[in-house]
């Protein structure tokens, strides 16, 4: 069962990581989930900048040990997972940036599109 819970836990945790570089781009579909996105960003960066502790990171962390399975390295999903894997470890600060990037220009993307949607539709009726 505690197998279960690690793979379930990764697999949310993968799929909260790619939200976040991401979300922003879905936003330009369904805007409503711009808001979602933000929080996203906010808790991914408060994790990553402030140290803000993982529930996710915790929770495999818990399943890992009650399953007598091999610890998570005290640095955490991030550092196991997808540094050295997906970019090289010497290369984390330019992964960061490169992050930071595609957010933002997701975001710039996000608020021409609903500008445009905006201007096309004319002012308000009044």
């Amino acid at each position: 069962m505690y197998v279960l819970i690690v793979v379930a836990t990764v697999a949310v945790h993968f799929a909260f990581t790619i939200y976040v570089v991401v979300g922003g781009f879905l936003a330009l579909r369904w805007p409503h989930t711009i808001w979602l996105h933000l929080a996203a960003v906010v808790w991914a960066a408060g994790n990553a900048f402030l140290n803000i502790p993982c529930p996710l990171t915790d929770l495999e962390r818990w399943a890992r040990r009650e399953g007598g399975m091999a610890p998570l390295p005290s640095a955490g999903f991030i550092d196991h997972y997808i540094t050295g894997v997906f970019y090289p470890r010497d290369a984390a600060t330019i992964a960061v940036f490169a992050a930071f990037f595609v957010v933002a220009g997701s975001w710039a993307l996000f608020a021409h599109h609903r500008h445009a949607i905006r201007t096309q539709a004319g002012p308000p009726p009044g």
